[in-house]
């Protein structure tokens, strides 16, 4: 054989090694990729051909399986539209899912490892048995009551968020985000239709495909004064200790002065802990805050969830709804000393102080539960095809443990209830229950409108019963008075439900 013949085979064998090799690293590493590939259209007729469980809440469906004539056996439905969007998501053709329809994709599909023994008794009837259940732990009234009064609140505010919570357990009560959409044309099986659908909620400036209740942090102005009194209390003080007030305060190294939200607030020199809290003193909190220093600040924020970077919201310790990062910021000079102009600010839950309305919720049902934090949760249990089978059921875990004794716990419950009967927070009263929360106002921008802020609790029998956030973008003048009273409403709403159930 001549060289170049010896060449070309040489070239040939390497060729069909090479060939070889990427055959089994395909049939070996990337088999699962193209098998579940969104683009494998047998995969897609596949996953159709069996009925998709249900999701629902009280008793209610929220996302169905309707039968169809097409290729495709089954359209998914979702008989709530807008008031549920943002927890139970979409599950569509071509488009990536979303919500507890993504966290539960499997057990809905029918092909998680709980549901093999339902897969095995298809060999045998030759019949595809539906998908599991997806019980949620949301309260129907309380949902539908926050997203009414959300979508119709007084101030005309046009994007915001709610969250009410069990602080004895971390089930969600209620979880909503404003605005919100239709999910039903993003499933449709015109794939085409559905895009165009999508693109258009995409496109929307006031991107109602966020969901602000958890994957957005804001400014949680004097909201963040519970976690001062915190700190506070934790190092000595008490609700009748003096703290420096007045009607301005210029922290050093500042060049902006801190005032009050009206002359009638805390024009006195010194104001004692309790009545800063209930007439949400800015000049008494930035004092405090400068006094106590960025640490102590901080770490008693660390305590309550600032800083946790892996919080989810949906079944307990698996994957579920992200929750965004809460985040005070470094509050600290080049040379690692205070920044009191920051610090200052800070403290009244501005500069780069950062909230999620879910992590408002969880400091209201710390208080509300004896400093005690629960872990969030959607998913309440996990039913079998047949409905009677169950493979999952919610056992309540703590988040951070107790982020605070429950003598201070008391001091703070103590305080945010009277802030409720006789300071910013009278909106959120409720009839023989007894509420505890703290209002907030928060700059937004130089020319956009203030921010409103609710978190507090209700209490029921001496026992905590709800614990919401309620959070109005860009909501003006009245912003935090409206969402003291859509809380209020939230809260009843649960208390109403409960006693119904």
């Amino acid at each position: 054989m001549n060289a170049p013949l010896r060449r070309v085979g040489v070239v040939v064998l390497v060729l069909f090694a090479l060939l070889f090799a990427n055959l089994n690293w395909v049939q070996a590493y990337k088999a699962d990729e193209y098998r579940n590939s969104d683009y494998n259209g047998r995969v897609q007729i596949a996953e159709y051909e069996r009925e998709r469980g249900v999701i629902e809440a009280g008793r209610t469906a929220l996302a169905t399986s309707k039968p169809t004539d097409g290729e495709l056996k089954y359209v998914r439905q979702y008989p709530a539209d807008e008031a549920y969007a943002h927890v139970v998501g979409y599950n569509p053709v071509n488009l990536a899912a979303t919500g507890i329809e993504r966290s539960e994709d499997e057990f809905l599909a029918g092909t998680s490892d709980a549901l093999v023994a339902d897969r095995i008794s298809d060999l045998w009837t030759g019949e595809k048995t539906p998908g599991g259940s997806v019980l949620l732990s949301l309260s129907k009234r309380a949902q539908e009551t926050a997203f009414k009064e959300m979508t119709n609140n007084r101030v005309g505010a046009e994007k915001g968020a709610a969250v009410a919570i069990n602080p004895r357990t971390g089930a969600v009560q209620a979880l909503v985000s404003m605005p919100s959409f239709d999910p039903n044309p993003l499933v449709s099986h015109d794939t085409d239709a559905a895009e165009a659908a999508f693109d258009k909620l995409d496109g929307d400036p006031d991107k109602p495909l966020i969901n602000r209740a958890l994957s957005e942090t804001y400014p949680p102005g004097s909201t963040f004064k519970v976690i001062d009194a915190a700190a506070a209390l934790e190092n000595g003080y008490t609700q009748q200790t003096q703290i420096p007030a007045g009607p301005v305060y210029r922290a050093p190294t500042s060049g902006t002065d801190i005032r009050n939200a009206a002359a009638s607030i805390c024009p006195e020199s010194q104001v004692t802990l309790r009545e800063a809290l209930t007439e949400s003193c800015n000049t008494g909190f930035a004092q405090l805050a400068v006094t106590l220093g960025a640490d102590k600040i901080k770490e008693e924020a660390r305590k309550f969830g600032f800083g946790q970077t892996d919080l989810t919201c949906g079944r307990l310790n698996a994957e579920g709804l992200p929750v965004a990062t809460s985040e005070t910021g470094e509050i600290k000079n080049p040379d690692g000393g205070d920044d009191p102009a920051a610090l200052a600010q800070s403290g009244i839950g501005q500069n780069n102080v950062r909230m999620t309305p879910m992590q408002g919720a969880l400091i209201a049902a710390a208080v509300a539960n004896n400093g005690r934090q629960m872990r969030p949760y959607l998913v309440q249990k996990l039913l079998g095809p047949d409905r009677t089978t169950s493979h999952y059921t919610a056992t309540p875990k703590e988040l951070n443990g107790s982020v605070v004794s429950s003598d201070v716990a008391g001091e703070l419950r103590d305080m945010m209830v009277n802030v409720v009967q006789n300071g910013t927070g009278r909106n959120a009263q409720i009839d023989n229950i007894v509420v505890g929360g703290k209002t907030g106002t928060a700059q937004s921008a130089p020319d956009r409108k203030d921010h409103g802020w609710f978190i507090g609790f209700a209490i029921k029998d001496g026992q905590p019963v709800s614990a919401v956030a309620v959070f109005l973008q860009e909501a003006g003048s009245g912003g935090s008075g409206e969402a003291a009273r859509i809380a209020g409403q939230i809260m009843r709403a649960v208390v109403t439900d409960a006693e119904g159930s």
